[in-house]
Parts: C-alpha cells; structure tokens; sequence
C-alpha cells in the first residue's frame, strides 16, 4: 500500500471517557477506506491507522499538513513499515465532506505545533 488517498465523504468527532476519536471515511460500510485517529487524553501518545486496525501505530505521523484539496498525514520514517509502506497518507476533503471543519479542528487541538495550514 504505497500510496493510499481517503475520499472523505464523512468526517467524525467522537469524545468518549476522555478518549477522542477524529475519523475520515468514503463511505459508512465498515469496508470502506477510512483513517482514525485516536488519543486517551491531552498529551497522550497518538494512534493513526488507515483501512484496518493492523495498518496502525502510536506517534505515527510526523505531521499533518492541510491543504486546498484536504489533509495530508506524513508518516513518521520509523513508522512507515507499520502503516504499509505509505509515507504520506492523503485526505480528500470536499464540500460534501460531513463535518470536516469540526475534524479539522479537532486535529489542529489535538496535533498542535504538528499541525501545518
């Protein structure tokens, strides 16, 4: 999975016990291609994966960079491995993208200085 690009149809913000869920999705079938991101409290470790729990790991991504087209995750070199091959995972967000504007913010908190756009 060299290269993998989400076409966001949805976008979640989910806060449960103190965990926060910030979800990307294509479709609302759990087959669909998605990228979670999940955090247990400020300034805990950071858990990315994209299309399936296996493709998953804390401190994954170096950065998220928003753009004109979406959001870019860059992986973190050590990292690349665990979430198939992919350096960059690409987010397409659209103006049909379900509350991607409260995602997006919630990844700006959530990522901080990490957080370029």
């Amino acid at each position: 999975m060299d290269e993998l690009t989400i076409r966001a149809l949805y976008a979640s913000v989910v806060e449960d016990e103190g965990t926060i869920f910030i979800g990307f999705a294509e479709g609302e079938d759990e087959t669909e291609p998605y990228v979670l991101i999940r955090q247990e409290g400020a300034g805990a470790p950071i858990w990315f994966e994209v299309a399936d729990e296996s493709l998953g790991a804390e401190e994954a991504v170096e950065k998220v960079v928003l753009g004109e087209k979406g959001l870019t995750f860059v992986i973190a070199a050590d990292k690349i491995a665990k979430i198939g091959g992919a350096a960059e995972v690409p987010v397409q967000i659209g103006p049909a993208t379900e509350d991607a504007d409260q995602a997006i913010e919630a990844l700006r908190d959530m990522f901080g200085t990490r957080f370029e756009g």
